[in-house]
C-alpha cells in the first residue's frame, strides 16, 4: 500500500471503525435488552443505527470519489422504489456492486433496511460484517445442502418485517453475466410470494469509457461512471411451479445479457434517466461524526497522557497498523469477492 494511500486510508478507517464499534456496542446492547421483547422496535431502532454506519460509505463514494451513478427506470419502478418490500436480483460488474445497491437504497429511503444474501465469511470483518449481523443479513456457506435450511429460515423471519426492505441476491451469472444458480432465488419467490410484492431486475454495467470502480479508486478519491437499470416485475405474475421460476430466472438472465450486448454497442439503455441526486445527509453524517470522535480522542489523550511516553507512543502506532490492517483486508475481501465471480464464470463457461 503506497505511502499517500495510506494517509488516506488512516484517517478514514479511523473514522469508519470507531464510529462502528460504537454502533456494533449499541446494537449488542439492544439485541439483547429489547430484541426479545419487540423485535419490531429493535429493527426500527437498528434501521437509524445502521444508517448511522453505512452512510459514510455512501459519503466516500458520493462526495469523497464523486462516483456518478446513473439511473435508467420506467415510471412505475421509479414511483414504487422503497415503498415496498423487494427481492432484488442483478449482475455482478465491479468490486462495489453492493456498495451501488446501497446507495440507490438511500435514495429510495430504505438503506437502513437493506439486505443480502452474503458469504457467510462476511460477517467476521470488522464492524461492517458484525454491522450486517445485527440487521439480519443473510450468511450463507455457498454449499445448498448447507444453507437451505439457513435460507429458508432467514426468509421466513422477514414476514413481519416494519419497514418496506431490499433482499439483495446476487444469482449469477453466458457471456456477460454468470449463468444463475436459481435454488436460492427458486426459494426465495416461493417462500416470499404472500409478502413481497416486487422483484426488481437489477442490471448494472461500467460504460467502456470509464474505469471500473473498485475500493481501492474509491479511497483514492478517483471517479467513475455506472448505468443501473432497474425493471420491476409483479410477484403475483411469477409462474407458480419451481421449475417454471428457475426457467424464468435463467431467461432473465439471458435477456440480461443481452442487454448488455446493446449498452455496450450504444452506451445506454431505453428507460428514461431517473434523477437521484446527491444527498448531504451521508455529509452531515460524516461531519458529526468527525467532530464527535476529535473531540473524544482529544479528552482521552488528554486524560491518559498517552503520548507523553515512550509506551505510549509504541501502543498509538501499532493501533495506527491495526487500522490500517484492518482497512487493507476490507479491500482485500472487496476485490477478491470479484474475482471469486469471474473465476467461477470461466469455469462454468469451460464446462459447459
Amino acid at each position: 500500500m503506497a505511502i499517500p494511500l495510506v494517509l488516506v486510508v488512516l484517517p478514514l478507517g479511523l473514522l469508519f471503525l470507531l464510529s462502528g464499534l460504537i454502533v456494533n456496542s449499541v446494537q449488542a446492547v439492544l439485541f439483547v435488552s429489547i430484541r426479545p421483547f419487540s423485535k419490531s422496535l429493535y429493527r426500527r431502532i437498528n434501521r437509524f443505527l445502521a444508517e448511522l454506519l453505512w452512510l459514510q460509505l455512501i459519503w466516500i463514494v458520493d462526495w469523497w470519489a464523486g462516483v456518478k451513478v446513473q439511473l435508467h427506470a420506467d415510471q412505475e419502478t421509479y414511483q414504487l422504489m422503497g415503498k415496498e418490500h423487494a427481492l432484488v436480483i442483478s449482475n455482478h460488474r465491479s468490486d462495489i456492486d453492493w456498495l451501488i445497491g446501497w446507495i440507490l437504497a438511500q435514495r429510495s429511503g430504505c438503506l437502513g433496511s437493506t439486505l443480502a444474501i452474503m458469504k457467510k465469511s462476511s460477517k467476521f470483518l470488522p464492524v461492517i460484517g458484525w454491522s450486517m449481523w445485527f440487521a439480519e443479513y443473510l450468511f450463507l456457506e455457498r454449499s445448498w445442502a448447507k444453507d437451505e435450511k439457513t435460507l429458508k429460515w432467514g426468509l421466513k423471519r422477514l414476514k413481519d418485517f416494519p419497514r418496506s426492505f431490499w433482499l439483495a441476491l446476487f444469482v449469477e451469472a453466458p457471456r456477460n453475466v454468470l449463468i444463475p444458480r436459481t435454488k436460492g432465488f427458486v426459494s426465495a419467490v416461493s417462500i416470499m410470494r404472500d409478502f413481497v410484492p416486487a422483484i426488481y431486475d437489477t442490471t448494472v454495467i461500467i460504460p467502456k469509457d470509464s474505469p471500473a470502480p473498485t475500493m481501492l479508486r474509491i479511497l483514492k478519491g478517483q471517479s467513475s461512471v455506472v448505468h443501473v437499470r432497474i425493471q420491476r416485475h409483479a410477484m403475483s405474475d411469477m409462474p407458480k411451479s419451481d421449475e417454471d421460476v428457475s426457467k424464468w430466472c435463467k431467461d432473465i438472465f439471458v435477456a440480461k445479457d443481452a442487454l448488455l450486448d446493446k449498452h455496450i454497442a450504444t452506451g445506454t439503455f431505453d428507460e428514461e434517466i431517473r434523477p437521484i441526486g446527491r444527498p448531504i445527509k451521508s455529509l452531515l453524517v460524516v461531519l458529526s461524526w468527525s467532530c464527535l470522535l476529535l473531540y473524544g480522542a482529544y479528552r482521552f489523550l488528554q486524560w491518559t497522557q498517552l503520548l507523553s511516553s515512550w509506551k505510549g507512543v509504541i501502543l498509538f502506532v501499532a493501533g495506527l497498523a491495526l487500522v490500517t490492517g484492518i482497512m487493507h483486508v476490507f479491500i482485500m475481501f472487496s476485490q477478491s469477492e470479484r474475482s471469486s465471480s469471474a473465476r467461477a464464470a470461466r469455469n462454468r463457461v469451460k464446462k459447459d
